[in-house]
């Protein structure tokens, strides 16, 4: 199986389009990545920048480049030696504006006659399709008939045939006499009759489990593989189909063997992928979290969580704030997907509020039955703990769940993964805000950090059942950058100084919310003064998220207001703005320490690393649409051609030149030097600053990082401390020699790491 040595991650959009993508070949083969990985490409809405709307499934999106882009993108990539892997988008299709998406359009006009309705998952039982698009305010008045279309503003919808305006008919006459509904945008949450993507209701579910669908969705993509276009695919969102394991089936015979196949599945703690799926692995959110998690303080939590309970008085754990969310999603904007559920259990009066019970409780995004049946015995027993007075239907739902056969168990499956999804990513990660830097996607709040012989294990597990599945630090949908969660665990290394701060910051400009205002102050300590309106645009998402003193679709103005006030104290108050920026400005150089360490270990780690588009220079986004700004590839490729001209280690500073050349270099010797990375072994440090180390062996190349660098420092550094490396080697990064005992002391002198060849 060909399986690059890297990838990187290219955001393609009409601002930066196949052309542009092309134009970044050479930039990308000098890094040393092996492949260049794509954002969607297929076409999708009017002015989508991020593709996952895909409205047409036969061509390349002209506003990403069209075929033009895509013939000259892949001779650029195939000039300089790389393959072209593309994310694609099986679970659901763009239907925001009707009239750009044929399918759509057709089933709105022909209802179940239409050759397209076996594409969409559609209730049909409960009438005419229901588009919440109405406004509050909607009058009858408001619609209007032109030519053969239904007009509702700038809404556009087919008429049926035979349904024109009959003489002294009204548009309200016209309309009632469709395949479709259209009511008041609330509705969505309570009544949608279409499977959509989470909460999305201008995302409708694609049923490419029949094989009609799959072969029509999947038409240009057959192209690029007979063709030889491209070496593999990254699948987005599988949790949300009928029948996962069959796709990866079909999927992996539409690639053959030799391609390589990852998809978008974010793994819990301790959970396994089916063995048998025909896959290479994950998108590395499991990798970011044991990357990232090493270079955090354990020791510090009491301090810290007792300093989140003091200044925002969130007596709640971790798992509380999780169990609390998911009800809220099943409850509000997940309420039309329980009620669905609960109609195939029409026998059974209690069977919404059972299956709520165990979409709350349920462990993992979802089991694939018959596997991860034990997934659904723990949360029928956490069910019944809760509610023991739906035993009997519990009961009932029990063998109905884990059967794979029935309806109500495949799509109990789907619906589970969303409400994790927004339970927990979009819900509790903004209220539960203890320590933000381990609030990200994949990751687990509950635990602080780990300890290196955890890391370790979690590292032979990758090399034994994923070898093949990518790491990543960065996404276009992690929570924070990858620095900004470097700097924020200097936090724990820091505590009693930052408590001071946070202290001082939360009295000096008050808000209501005390674990949002945690949260602000996290953000400000993580990503610095950053420009003005990122921070204001940054806050409006994050507090509308938590949904606790204002919402999306009820924004309190009072409390917005509020919060954008004290974002504007932190920029013009010099009482809030130099204490904060002094903070920053302590902390940073320990931040750059975390964040080269880090960076080195999902390089080097069992995987195939990707590099997020721009993250090769200090990273400080946020979540999107910031972790999707345009990057300035003009000064990267300058910057790495200085770097190689010069041939010499540049220093740790502002400018991010040295994680450029670290990026630069690891990748080189993984690209021209495979069989160096084909192991792993921990290795140990020896000494009093031993566990400061994280280290350990590929097979040849030898990766060793700093972690803890405040308390190192304080306490006087490495002094005697030594790692055997099993015989002599050459640091990459610097070029220097050490024997095969060496001190950590002058191997760490330069930089904070160090990637030896032996």
């Amino acid at each position: 199986m060909s399986v690059p040595s890297s990838t990187y991650r290219l955001q393609i959009r009409s601002s930066f389009d196949l052309h542009a993508a092309a134009d970044t070949c050479d930039y990308l083969a000098d890094l040393g990545v092996t492949a260049a990985y794509t954002s969607p490409l297929l076409p999708s809405a009017t002015g989508s920048d991020h593709g996952y709307d895909v409205i047409a499934f036969d061509r390349v999106d002209l506003q990403r480049g069209g075929a033009d882009g895509w013939t000259r993108f892949l001779a650029a990539a195939r000039a300089r030696a790389l393959d072209v892997i593309v994310d694609i988008v099986p679970n659901h299709t763009g239907v925001a504006d009707p009239v750009e998406n044929a399918a759509w359009w057709d089933v709105l006009r022909l209802g179940p006659g239409s050759v397209f309705a076996r594409w969409f998952d559609i209730d049909w039982s409960r009438g005419r399709i229901l588009l919440p698009v109405l406004g509050d305010d909607f009058a009858d008045g408001q619609l209007a008939v032109e030519g053969d279309e239904l007009r509702y503003f700038e809404h556009r919808f087919p008429l049926a045939v035979g349904t024109e305006p009959r003489e002294g008919d009204t548009a309200a006459d016209v309309h009632s006499r469709q395949h479709y509904q259209l009511v008041n945008w609330r509705r969505a949450d309570t009544d949608q009759n279409y499977r959509r993507f989470f909460a999305v209701t201008t995302l409708a579910g694609l049923r490419v489990e029949d094989p009609a669908v799959f072969e029509a969705t999947h038409a240009e993509i057959a192209r690029w593989v007979s063709d030889d276009h491209i070496a593999g695919l990254r699948v987005d969102h599988p949790d949300g189909l009928a029948d996962p394991a069959g796709y990866f089936v079909r999927l992996r015979s539409l690639l053959g063997e030799d391609g390589w196949l990852l998809i978008e599945k974010i793994l819990e703690s301790g959970e396994r992928m089916p063995g048998e799926w025909p896959i290479d692995g994950t998108t590395g959110y499991d990798a970011l979290g044991e990357a990232g998690g090493v270079f955090v303080d354990r020791a510090a939590e009491p301090v810290l969580d007792a300093l989140y309970r003091e200044l925002t008085g969130d007596e709640w754990s971790a798992s509380d704030h999780v169990q609390t969310g998911k009800r809220q999603a099943t409850e509000t904007i997940l309420q039309a997907e329980v009620n669905r559920l609960a109609r195939l259990a029409p026998e059974l009066p209690d069977a919404a509020a059972a299956l709520r019970e165990l979409l709350v409780a349920f462990p993992v995004y979802r089991s694939y039955a018959p596997e991860g049946l034990e997934h659904l015995d723990q949360a029928l027993a956490t069910a019944r703990t809760v509610r023991p007075d739906l035993e009997s239907t519990f009961h009932v739902l029990a063998n109905r769940l884990a059967d794979p056969e029935d309806q109500l168990g495949v799509r109990f499956q789907q619906t589970s993964g969303a409400v994790m999804a927004k339970g927990v990513e979009d819900t509790a990660f903004y209220r539960y805000t203890r320590f933000v830097a381990l609030n990200e996607v994949g990751g687990e709040p509950g635990r602080f950090g780990l300890v290196p012989d955890e890391f370790h294990r979690a590292q032979w597990q990758r090399q034994e059942s994923l070898p093949r599945s990518m790491t990543t630090l960065s996404t276009h949908d992690t929570k924070r950058g990858e620095d900004v969660r470097a700097r924020l665990a200097v936090l724990a290394e820091v505590p009693d100084e930052w408590a001071g701060l946070a202290r001082h910051l939360t009295s000096a400009a008050p808000l209501p919310d005390g674990p949002f205002a945690y949260l602000l102050w996290q953000t400000f300590a993580g990503v610095g003064l950053i420009e003005r309106e990122r921070m204001h645009a940054y806050v409006e998402k994050a507090m509308r998220e938590a949904a606790t003193s204002t919402t999306w679709t009820d924004p309190d103005a009072a409390f917005e207001a509020a919060v954008h006030a004290v974002v504007d104290r932190a920029y013009n108050d010099a009482a809030i703005r130099d204490p904060l920026t002094a903070f920053v400005e302590r902390i940073t150089p320990y931040g750059w320490s975390n964040a080269l360490g880090q960076k080195l270990v999902q390089l080097t780690m069992p995987g195939v690393p990707d590099v997020y588009q721009g993250t090769e220079l200090w990273e400080d986004s946020l979540v999107d649409p910031d972790n999707r700004r345009p990057v300035d590839f003009a000064l990267r490729r300058s910057l790495l051609d200085e770097l190689d001209a010069a041939n010499d280690a540049p220093p740790v500073d502002a400018s991010g030149a040295a994680k450029l050349w670290i990026v630069s270099r690891v990748l080189r010797l993984r690209r021209d030097w495979p069989d160096l990375f084909a192991g792993y072994a921990p290795l140990h440090a020896d000494g009093p600053a031993a566990e400061h180390a994280v280290a350990f062996d590929r097979g040849g190349a030898i990766t060793v990082a700093t972690r803890l660098p405040v308390a190192l420092e304080r306490d006087g550094g490495w002094h005697e401390t030594t790692l055997d490396v099993g015989g002599a080697a050459t640091d990459v990064l610097t070029g220097r020699r050490f024997e095969r005992e060496l001190r950590l002391a002058e191997l760490l002198d330069l930089y904070p790491v160090a990637l030896l060849v032996r």
